[in-house]
């Protein structure tokens, strides 16, 4: 009888050094809203997205890489200097399509570094928009696997973990998964999986960009498969798995 690979769940970027990455893959988890955003540019056909922490350094490869776009927001709104959001729905096939996206991401760019500087052997990024496909490529790859949320400025938040506990119900059969963590994520998803809409409006990272009028991008985020691609980290940018 094979082995089965394991799969862990780090619920928080500070959580993510007790956590055995090496020759792991490990999905990089940012619900609201940036590995949507990703998902999304990518599937209405952007060559790639380069994801950056700084800004200054997102401004720069902008003016480097030809067809590019710089986005990023800091507390809901378009950082000055740069050309776009963190909206999925500024990323139409009729205006990303051959472009490159240039994204400034605080908390899921710092969890990218940190995994490779731990030693993991590929990361890939996840959100409700491309659930299925991450599902699919977990399980053909028979690797061990790390779910990392990226939560809030180092905090636990409900909507990462929902999305891990959404993946962890799909596959779990296929994987050896002993934490607490997982298991937890799986249970509340299974509470609520049929009232997501409603239950994600009562956290925290919901009331805060709500507040800038944001609603239908959050609806948007936890729908599942509506960019069933999988963005894959090679050679310091996100591509779509071929």
């Amino acid at each position: 009888m094979n082995k089965k690979p394991t799969l862990f769940t780090s619920l928080s970027p500070a959580l993510l050094h007790l956590t055995n990455l090496k020759d792991a893959i490990v999905v990089i988890i940012d619900v609201f809203r940036a590995t949507s955003t990703i998902a999304t540019a990518l599937y209405n056909g952007a060559t790639k997205v380069v994801p950056v922490a700084a800004v200054d350094e997102c401004k720069r490869l902008g003016s480097q890489i030809p067809n590019a776009v710089t986005a990023g927001e800091r507390e809901g709104k378009v950082i000055e200097g740069l050309q776009y959001g963190n909206s999925p729905a500024e990323y139409p096939r009729e205006f990303i399509e051959g472009k490159t996206l240039v994204l400034t991401t605080t908390n899921g760019t710092k969890l990218l570094h940190m995994a490779f500087a731990m030693g993991c052997a590929e990361v890939v990024t996840g959100s409700f928009p491309n659930l299925n496909a991450v599902c699919e490529y977990l399980v053909s790859q028979n690797k061990n696997v790390v779910l990392g949320c990226s939560g809030w400025k180092d905090l636990f938040n409900l909507e990462d973990t929902l999305f891990a506990g959404a993946v962890i119900d799909r596959i779990h059969e296929q994987f050896a998964i002993h934490d607490d963590a997982s298991l937890m994520a799986q249970q509340i998803y299974r509470l609520h999986q049929n009232n997501l809409f409603k239950f994600i409006q009562n956290t925290t990272h919901w009331h805060r960009l709500a507040a800038y009028g944001l609603q239908k991008d959050l609806h948007y985020c936890i729908t599942p498969n509506v960019a069933n691609v999988l963005p894959v980290f090679r050679n310091n940018e996100l591509v779509v798995y071929q």
